[in-house]
């Protein structure tokens, strides 16, 4: 438990925290679904807290780089049949951190002092994803005497369906591990990255656990948390085309509209269809995938309507040749699977066009590759 005591911030525009045992109501993910909505706080306060949680390190870690660039990836969740267990990496979209040890700051705490991509987005760490997930590192690293200051380069749009609160906490996660040493195993950086999702969506990790590990990850439980890294085959191509809307779809929204119940015959289908697609994923059958991909009789018929032309663009992508279309997390981001890809940029024109022409709304397209990386360190100045 962490005693906090909170003092009015001088410098409301670069709020700083230190680890905080951040604690919201969990999501129950099979069938029925809870909505976790945080309370709002005044951007002006700053906390600090005496804390008597345990670290994962026997003594508190030096830092061993005076500052640090780290990457995630945006994600594709669920993959149709796997709400909230499955989900996967795609390669050259994400969130960008920089970490830098600042002496500016209070030892044992935290400051945003630049967020870039958007203005929406608050600068006080406990109510921000890339913070949230930092305070979590720093409090199983047991960091008290060294203060940090974190820049976020936002390069996913917010509620588009490609995890962009997860690449967040990740990247985050990632630079503190990085410029403490690299201490903290990837399950751990899952965990903390976890308590961000956990404030602002619910707690699923279909979107953190691929932006930290790359590929595709199966979540087998959460109670514990008990991670499956599935990999596919490394002389197969498999390209994703993303369409995204100029329509939102906020995570909390989207999950709102799901089933509190389900019908057995539902439930054996989308199980089958999920072990169907896990299957695929091995052996590198990518018709089978996208077979499996657009099977989901659970989530996606109660999301689908909710996005203006998803339904159409769906059969759009099909008709071109795509192996599986389905929504690409919570939405409004349409996904489909193709192993070309020329071929996927001519199915990624027809779904822009047909969202359009359904849906009235202007759309961009992106073909990516999958990302078998994960959450990395782009660059880092030693002390």
């Amino acid at each position: 438990m962490a005693a906090c005591f909170l003092r009015p911030c001088p410098h409301p525009s670069s709020a700083s925290a230190s680890p905080l045992d951040l604690k919201a109501e969990g999501v129950a993910i099979s069938i029925s679904i809870t909505i976790p909505i945080p309370k709002q706080r005044r951007r002006t306060t700053r906390t600090r807290c005496n804390l008597s949680v345990p670290s994962k390190t026997k003594t508190e870690p030096h830092p061993v780089c005076t500052s640090v660039k780290t990457f995630a990836p945006a994600t594709v969740a669920n993959l149709g049949p796997g709400f909230d267990f499955l989900g996967c990496a795609v390669d050259g979209l994400g969130d960008t951190v920089s970490l830098t040890v600042d002496p500016h700051v209070h030892p044992g705490e935290i400051s945003i002092s630049d967020i870039s991509g958007t203005t929406r987005l608050s600068k006080n760490p406990l109510w921000n994803c890339a913070g949230i997930a930092a305070i979590e590192v720093m409090k199983l690293l047991g960091i008290r005497s060294v203060g940090l200051s974190l820049s976020l380069e936002k390069g996913l749009p917010l509620g588009s369906g490609l995890g962009s609160s997860a690449a967040s906490a990740a990247a985050a996660a990632v630079a503190v591990n990085e410029i403490f040493g690299n201490k903290l195993a990837v399950h751990d950086l899952v965990l903390a990255s976890l308590k961000s999702e956990e404030k602002v969506s619910g707690y699923h990790a279909d979107n953190v656990a691929p932006a930290i590990m790359g590929g595709f990850v199966l979540i087998r439980s959460y109670e514990p948390l008990d991670l499956i890294q599935l990999r596919f085959p490394a002389e197969k191509e498999l390209f994703f085309v993303l369409v995204t809307p100029e329509f939102e779809a906020p995570t909390k929204k989207m999950r709102a509209a799901l089933p509190t119940e389900i019908g057995m015959p539902h439930h054996v289908w989308n199980c089958s269809q999920a072990g169907a697609l896990v299957a695929s994923v091995l052996q590198g059958d990518l018709p089978a995938l996208g077979k499996a991909l657009s099977s989901d009789k659970i989530v996606e018929p109660r999301r689908a309507p909710l996005i203006p032309g998803m339904e159409a663009v769906k059969r759009a992508a099909l008709d071109a040749g795509a192996f599986g279309c389905t929504i690409s997390g919570a939405g409004p981001t349409a996904v489909a699977v193709i192993d070309d890809e020329r071929r996927g940029m001519e199915i990624g024109d027809r779904m822009v066009d047909t969202f359009f022409k359904e849906g009235n709304l202007k759309a961009c397209a992106n073909v990516k590759r999958l990302d078998r990386v994960g959450a990395r360190l782009i660059s880092s100045t030693r002390i």
